[in-house]
């Protein structure tokens, strides 16, 4: 089973860039989209309804802002909007789809803002989904979590770390959230194949950053310990343009 995650920074954006031609020839059995920055009722039939999928979308209150969506080949269990706290659930962050082998979290977690104004709100959300999900673990669920967690956890995660000490998305606090949700047993699924830099996922582009791959990695998979013998395989798609970002994958056995 193939799973892909990819922030689009909007949906009717990466469509008009072939998004549906892409999708249809990549084929995974499921790709989480984060940022579509759209309701569903701005979108036309070639983008909700795709051959072979099923699409499942949450969107903010405010119209352009935010949102995710899910397109899946086997059919959920269950869909879950939100993890139940208004403040957070209110910006469309959260797609939840149980199915009988695993949980799956898609999750746009908050940018902290280059002069840390949404960097309380960001940690907060943090905290909100690690109990969410640690819930979900003392249920003795098996666990995906994916998205774009607007964190690079450890230098060889971003290509200039010095020079951001002070910048949202490679704060110390931050960081340590993501140490505080590995050491809860989840695992970074690229790290258990690759320990090699220079694998980003997030390039600036008014500084052409793509073009020289000066990027950061902050768009992941984790999954839950009971999880490991499943996974196959993790990476990313930095060929596949259209976004600031690029796609990750797991491919896992059930």
């Amino acid at each position: 089973m193939k799973l892909l995650s990819w922030n689009v920074n909007g949906i009717r954006s990466i469509v008009k860039k072939g998004f549906v031609k892409w999708l249809l020839k990549e084929s995974p059995d499921i790709i989480c989209l984060q940022e579509t920055k759209a309701w569903i009722e701005q979108l036309n039939k070639d983008i909700t309804n795709i051959d072979g999928y099923k699409s499942y979308f949450n969107q903010a209150e405010r119209k352009g802002y935010s949102g995710v969506a899910v397109y899946s080949k086997p059919v959920p269990v269950n869909v879950l909007k939100g993890l139940g706290v208004k403040e957070f659930d209110n910006e469309g962050r959260t797609l939840i789809l149980e199915y009988p082998e695993f949980t799956l979290l898609n999750v746009y977690f908050p940018n902290g803002k280059r002069d840390h104004t949404r960097l309380q709100y960001k940690l907060d959300f943090y905290e909100a989904f690690l109990d969410y999900v640690l819930k979900l673990k003392d249920e003795g669920k098996s666990i995906i979590v994916c998205g774009d967690v607007n964190t690079a956890h450890k230098e060889i995660d971003l290509a200039r770390p010095k020079a951001n000490q002070k910048t949202s998305g490679f704060l110390p606090e931050e960081r340590a959230w993501i140490d505080k949700l590995l050491a809860h047993g989840f695992l970074d699924t690229l790290r258990l194949f690759t320990d090699e830099g220079g694998i980003y996922t997030w390039w600036d582009v008014i500084t052409r950053a793509r073009e020289r791959n000066v990027g950061w990695r902050i768009d992941y998979f984790f999954i839950s310990e009971n999880l490991r013998e499943n996974i196959t395989n993790a990476f990313t798609l930095p060929e596949v343009m259209g976004s600031d970002h690029c796609p990750v994958g797991i491919e896992l056995n059930f």
